[in-house]
């Protein structure tokens, strides 16, 4: 998988940003991404170094528009805990 198809986009929530003090990133990735391919995305496009990767799948919600009922679609987060020192400048400010 290419590293620039690993990373979707960063998750900007109130949780995500309190997270930033504990050196802790949040992004959407690729549902078949695994953690080695989440950590060589963010070192590589970011130049940082990765401490460790933790991914969750959150399923999606259900969600009536009148009688017809759907859902959201499901997505993979990765929270991305970076070595003391190095920062991503993106983040920084939020």
């Amino acid at each position: 998988m290419d590293v620039h198809d690993v990373l979707i986009k960063p998750v900007i929530t109130e949780k995500s940003t309190a997270l930033l003090q504990q050196n802790k990133y949040t992004f959407i990735v690729h549902p078949k991404a695994t953690k080695t391919d989440i950590k060589r995305a963010v070192e590589t496009i970011f130049k940082v170094k990765v401490l460790k990767v933790n991914t969750m799948r959150v399923k999606g919600k259900v969600k009536r528009v009148r009688r017809a009922v759907g859902r959201t679609p499901e997505v993979k987060k990765a929270i991305v805990t970076l070595q003391p020192g190095h920062k991503i400048e993106v983040f920084e400010g939020l």
